[in-house]
């Protein structure tokens, strides 16, 4: 652990997800091939003319005009991956002359299959010891702009919040919806506090991204661990309090 600013009192700790407690890229790029390969067996059933087409392969690069385009039209949306994921696929059905109902139903189907493959791995055991250690001494919870499922992966029962960035149902006889932004904007950090009832300064947040986690969690008031043991998050912008060359350090702060 390398400390750069002095920790002071903590009442809680926040985690990332992806990146933190377990290595996400392998977990992406394996996922991604799988989808390439769903959507070719789906529009060989449903648009077979099209993969008539050279070299046509459904990658990020095939769906991304169609993500700008949900982007574009519907405000906010790159703040919620599922529903963005949801509104490309349907999109890139639609642009393929699939009806607004099967191009519903496909692109749903789609999601859902992504999301299981999203949360089908399993997390390393260090991560699992470190969270049952923690979580006897400060409350836990999860701060994540991902969508990856802590019940499916064995760590919902670590955390008494767990918040996932995106387009929220609120509870009670008025049902409506509210937006928690991605990190680096505080939302997610704000309300941690809130529900915890502790000033954000005792709050320490764990992440590996340099601007979404460090930069955010700093500019909504809060001490922070920074862990680019992955190599895939940001570039720091400010200094962290401590540096971790792997999760298992915060250990130290047991008693």
């Amino acid at each position: 652990m390398q400390i750069y600013r002095r920790l002071s009192m903590i009442k809680a700790i926040s985690f990332d997800l992806d990146d933190t407690l377990y290595n996400n890229r392998p977990v992406m790029l394996a996922i991604e091939k799988k989808m390439e390969c769903y959507f070719v067996e789906k529009f060989a059933i449903l648009l077979p003319k099209l993969l008539s087409e050279p070299k046509l392969v459904f990658n990020r690069r095939f769906w991304a005009p169609y993500r700008q385009q949900a982007i574009k039209a519907h405000q906010d949306i790159s703040h919620d991956v599922v529903r963005l994921r949801f509104e490309t696929y349907r999109l890139g059905l639609l642009a393929h002359n699939l009806s607004f109902d099967e191009a519903t139903k496909e692109a749903q189907a789609g999601l859902d299959y992504f999301i299981h493959l999203r949360s089908d791995f399993t997390v390393p055991k260090a991560s699992h010891e470190l969270l049952a250690s923690l979580s006897k001494v400060f409350p836990l919870v999860a701060i994540s702009n991902g969508n990856v499922d802590t019940k499916a992966l064995g760590l919902h029962h670590y955390f008494q919040h767990i918040y996932h960035a995106g387009f929220q149902t609120s509870e009670g006889n008025n049902e409506s919806e509210y937006l928690l932004k991605q990190k680096p904007a505080a939302d997610m950090f704000t309300l941690v506090c809130e529900q915890l009832a502790i000033p954000a300064e005792q709050l320490l947040h764990v992440g590996d991204c340099g601007v979404a986690d460090i930069h955010g969690a700093l500019n909504a008031g809060c001490q922070t661990a920074w862990l680019p043991q992955y190599g895939v998050g940001k570039k720091l912008r400010q200094i962290p309090h401590i540096e971790l060359a792997q999760v298992s350090d915060l250990s130290q702060l047991l008693p």
